[in-house]
């Protein structure tokens, strides 16, 4: 009787219970801060070895210190650190979240510029995730173009996963993502899915996904290369990864991008108040450049 091979199944097994020692979960908390300027407290080290034993399995390596080795090399800046992100970064996202944000948008910032200025509206989503965002912004946009002839809008849309930005480019969603779109919005702007074995999906309909443009970007980097200044940022929900020092310096690098007198928006849970930075809360977590 052949004797059965057990090798994979033992090096499947072995690969399960790899563990990351402390001293090695500090070296990787030191890079992640380092290049994304995210902290990870002691807490999210089992969180880190789970989501990257996932990486070990496709890559075949044995250990982390081996991976560690790896992603910090040259080589590995290039090749492997774009996983590195989407391993550590969360991206939930939902359409319309946090809706008093679209709600000020639309009744405060939207007429202030429409009486005071001629050019068209600049939007920036910094954070965007799956693009859920940004095609928020454009229904709403598109919506006031239709009562304003003359108004024109472009949505420039970032994130640091290339992964996400694949999806938002796609913009194809399952249908349950739009039950908080407004039905009217949803006939306007939704495609149903004429794929039988995928019913449920949903597609942006092209003439808003003409509007928003798609960028990686990385918020530590020290040039962003946008040539033009904001008229609004959408930053939700991001910088709350990072520690005071990182979000004060992340927040001036987005106001160099901001008009004076331009909005910028923030997470239901982030505040600003207490960092240095030319701006002045107007309402819940929106903020307004102060004139230089």
């Amino acid at each position: 009787m052949a004797q059965q091979d057990n090798s994979n199944i033992t090096g499947k097994m072995n690969l399960f219970e790899l563990k990351m020692s402390d001293k090695l979960f500090v070296q990787f908390s030191a890079f992640i801060y380092n290049r994304l300027g995210i902290n990870l407290p002691h807490a999210k080290k089992l969180m880190l070895q789970s989501r990257l034993t996932k990486r070990l399995r496709q890559l075949n390596m044995k250990s982390f210190e081996e991976y560690f080795r790896y992603v910090s090399s040259e080589k590995g800046l290039n090749e492997e650190m774009p996983h590195m992100v989407n391993v550590v970064t969360t991206n939930k996202t939902d359409f319309f979240r946090e809706p008093g944000h679209f709600d000020y948008l639309t009744k405060i910032v939207l007429p202030e510029f429409y009486l005071h200025r001629n050019k068209s509206f600049k939007i920036w989503s910094a954070g965007c995730s799956i693009g859920a965002e940004p095609y928020t912004l454009a229904m709403v946009l598109k919506e006031f173009s239709e009562n304003h002839s003359d108004f024109q809008f472009s949505i420039y849309s970032t994130d640091i996963s290339t992964k996400v930005l694949s999806t938002a480019i796609n913009a194809i969603y399952d249908h349950q993502m739009a039950a908080p779109i407004p039905m009217e919005l949803r006939k306007k702007y939704l495609l149903k899915s004429k794929d039988r074995k995928n019913p449920s999906l949903i597609r942006i309909a092209p003439e808003l996904r003409k509007y928003v443009i798609f960028k990686q970007l990385n918020l530590m980097s020290n040039d962003y290369s946008i040539k033009n200044q904001m008229d609004v940022i959408f930053c939700r929900n991001v910088i709350i990864y990072f520690d005071r020092q990182t979000q004060e310096r992340v927040v001036n690098r987005l106001c160099r991008y901001l008009k004076p007198g331009g909005y910028l928006f923030m997470g239901h849970s982030e505040t600003l108040n207490m960092l240095n930075a030319p701006i002045k809360n107007v309402s819940s977590t929106v903020y307004k450049k102060i004139h230089e």
